[in-house]
């Protein structure tokens, strides 16, 4: 939770992220971290772990953005790096590389899945406060 607390600070400064914001965007990305974490812990699946931790970013984003007056995107944007499977395309490349289809098929396909479920939590998240929000206006 530490380390992606101070990645998704550094993610925050170089996107030039308002520095009213940065620590709330740390905090956001070392909870996301810290669900993947518990969730892989406890069901050994990386994607729903990726799932449920950028749907947390997202809901942290849509909430931040509504406190603080910015768009959710200065707090989604960096709380999602620590979930980015880097080294997933990495190993896929290197099996490529190798001529190792088989696995490069296999790592791939993983990596596509986590890349797809943090797209699927962030859009979830977004279109159920966009919903609250409509709701509580027709209300």
């Amino acid at each position: 939770m530490v380390l992606g607390f101070f990645a998704t600070i550094g993610f925050a400064v170089y996107f030039y992220a308002p520095l009213n914001s940065i620590i709330a965007t740390g905090f956001a990305g070392g909870l996301s971290w810290l669900v993947y974490y518990l969730v892989l812990n406890a069901s050994n699946n990386k994607i729903v772990g990726t799932f449920l931790a950028a749907f947390l970013v997202g809901v942290f984003g849509e909430i931040l953005a509504i406190k603080l007056k910015k768009p959710a995107t200065v707090f989604i944007t960096p709380g999602i790096v620590s979930l980015v499977p880097g080294a997933g395309m990495y190993y896929t490349m290197l099996y490529l590389v190798q001529n190792d289809y088989s696995q490069a098929a296999i790592k791939g396909t993983e990596t596509l899945f986590l890349a797809a479920a943090i797209a699927v939590g962030i859009i979830v998240s977004t279109l159920l406060f966009k919903s609250l929000r409509h709701f509580k206006r027709e209300n």
